[in-house]
């Protein structure tokens, strides 16, 4: 069994099939999807976890879980209404999560001091509601800003609660994936994995130790590179566990029950792989 640890199934993109979508996904070998809760802003970080009740239990389709956060470039939107309705969100038994969250100065959004403080009081609520994080971190091209100010957060605020978290999308160096490792995180890689030109980021993925890999798919964005340019979905995540089994040495079954039993204990779930 294969997880999707990073999809957004509320994608408007989806709307049309979704359920046709996820039914691929389940044919795919795709267990689980872990359904992320940012929406277009605060507003609709509820979606994810109404896609879960939705589909749950339906014949044909992966377990779903839901996470709730307010992505970097909303962080200006982080008022009292929206830190009250995340604090509800995480108390949901779908919401295993708080994320997406974290620091983009890549793109053109809040401020960076306002992206600080919109994941500081995520990270506040988070460990209160005893959820790991989902990190989203992406500093201006050849830059590590963005990553040196995330840990600075981190160790301040979060690493004495070890409750660790992901780093979704990874795209730093080894030294940055290192550090992580260390504050208790596990490195989820997606599609960008798979590019040509990703032998740099293909070379620190070799360097982080099966029991801290996880796979996912961003969908509906970044599929890999024999589907790029298409719409993504979490069925073309076995396409980046087998990429990261090449880069191990192993099976792409070995790859699946490795990440599988990642994410189960992270998040402390019975997905029927023992830890």
């Amino acid at each position: 069994m294969l997880i999707d640890s990073h999809a957004h199934l509320d994608s408007p993109r989806y709307a049309e099939d979704r359920d046709v979508m996820l039914r691929h996904a389940a044919e795919a070998g795709v267990g689980a999807v872990l359904s992320i809760g940012i929406g277009e802003g605060p507003g609709e970080m509820h979606q994810a976890m109404d896609i879960c009740r939705e589909f749950n239990g339906k014949p044909g389709m992966p377990l779903l879980y839901a996470s709730a956060g307010i992505y970097p470039h909303n962080a200006a939107e982080a008022d009292d209404a929206a830190q009250a309705k995340l604090d509800d969100l995480l108390s949901q038994p779908e919401v295993i999560a708080c994320g997406e969250i974290g620091l983009d100065y890549y793109h053109e959004g809040a401020a960076h001091p306002v992206q600080r403080e919109g994941l500081i009081c995520q990270l506040k609520i988070a460990a209160a509601r005893k959820r790991p994080i989902l990190i989203h971190c992406r500093p201006k091209d050849g830059a590590t800003d963005a990553w040196d100010h995330l840990f600075e957060v981190l160790d301040e605020h979060w690493a004495s609660t070890g409750l660790g978290g992901v780093m979704h999308c990874f795209g730093g160096g080894w030294e940055q994936a290192r550090r992580s490792l260390d504050l208790g995180f596990l490195i989820s890689f997606a599609g960008n994995l798979t590019y040509p030109k990703a032998q740099p980021l293909r070379d620190v993925a070799a360097r982080v130790p099966l029991d801290g890999v996880l796979v996912e798919t961003d969908a509906p964005w970044l599929a890999p590179s024999a589907l790029r340019g298409k719409r993504n979905e979490p069925a073309f995540v076995t396409q980046t566990a087998q990429t990261m089994a090449e880069i191990h040495q192993i099976s792409a079954d070995d790859m699946a029950t490795a990440t599988t039993k990642n994410f189960a204990r992270l998040f402390n779930l019975p997905l029927g792989v023992g830890n």
